[in-house]
């Protein structure tokens, strides 16, 4: 068994913290979703240690203006923005192609949540699937040349304890057949994120690109505009406090991402789940108050390989 990775960071820890004293001079780095929420605060991160980073989002307008705040707070004028539509396979391949050169840290960060009634991408998938997963799968896959000529590339995909209410329903992925939830929905595709990062571990390890998947936290951000009203965060911070855990700043909720992106203390580390700048422990039961761990289902290698393989088709 391997050991479980400890930090020095913790739940209160900023993404600051984590890269104070790291040079990322040279790294260049992608955060999809970069121009809002945790996002945003990745990216702070990583371009405050020098790296060359991309914000790859939907509007490239507002994310402008978000990138000429991080280029002036960071005194780091390598701070772009790209156009990325995930659920668009053309526009995926778009922006893969026009990227030149190594890629050493890929944050798949963008995603969408508990949409509440079911909706498909064009393609005719679930929408939280085909977002959450799939585009970013067909992401890193347009990309692997770019982070394979990094000599030894990361990739962050940020899931969810989220990923606690449903394992990967291989037989009807896209509510066919079963009630629509929107909470299992997004269960369902946060766990797909878990399976991503033991799966792409195993395939690309020898090409130097390790990834891991990681739980930010209880954070009130955009995330939850499906849901976001006063009435379900006060009782999303009345669950998390029941469990002992409190919500975090956007600073502290990207500490994991970029503890992932970046540290060295977790050089050569792949196909893990984190939470609070941690390796999350194992969970073999959970129950409505449980909001940490990480379920065997998504560590699974079998479901992990069977997963890329139907993605693979799917895209």
């Amino acid at each position: 068994m391997t050991k479980r990775i400890t930090t020095p960071f913790g739940a209160t820890s900023t993404a600051a913290d984590v890269v104070a004293g790291l040079d990322l001079h040279g790294k260049r780095a992608i955060v999809t979703g970069g121009g809002s929420g945790i996002g945003v605060e990745t990216a702070r991160a990583l371009a405050l240690a020098g790296a060359e980073v991309t914000l790859a989002v939907r509007r490239t307008g507002p994310a402008e203006d978000v990138a000429a705040d991080l280029r002036r707070s960071t005194g780091n004028p390598a701070v772009h923005v790209a156009p990325l539509e995930l659920v668009d396979p053309a526009a995926v391949a778009a922006f893969a192609d026009a990227w030149s050169g190594p890629l050493h840290i890929l944050v798949n960060n963008a995603g969408v949540m508990a949409i509440q009634e079911l909706t498909r991408t064009p393609a005719g998938r679930e929408t939280q699937f085909g977002t959450n997963h799939l585009g970013h799968f067909a992401l890193a896959n347009a990309l692997h040349r770019a982070l394979a000529a990094a000599n030894g590339a990361r990739i962050v995909s940020v899931s969810s304890s989220g990923h606690l209410r449903s394992p990967v329903v291989f037989d009807d992925l896209d509510y066919r057949f079963r009630d629509y939830d929107p909470f299992g929905a997004y269960g369902q595709a946060k766990t797909a994120n878990v399976l991503f990062a033991v799966e792409a571990t195993r395939r690309w390890a020898d090409d130097g690109i390790v990834a891991n998947a990681l739980m930010p936290g209880g954070i009130h951000t955009a995330l939850q505009r499906h849901v976001g009203d006063a009435e379900y965060i006060a009782r999303a911070r009345e669950r998390f406090a029941a469990a002992g855990v409190h919500f975090k700043t956007t600073e502290q909720g990207a500490a994991t991402s970029v503890l992932l992106a970046a540290s060295p203390l977790l050089e050569g580390v792949g196909g893990r789940y984190f939470e609070d700048c941690a390796e999350a422990v194992e969970i073999t039961g959970r129950t409505e108050t449980t909001i940490a761990g990480v379920a065997p289902y998504a560590l699974d290698p079998a479901n992990a390989e069977r997963l890329w393989e139907v993605s693979a088709a799917l895209t």
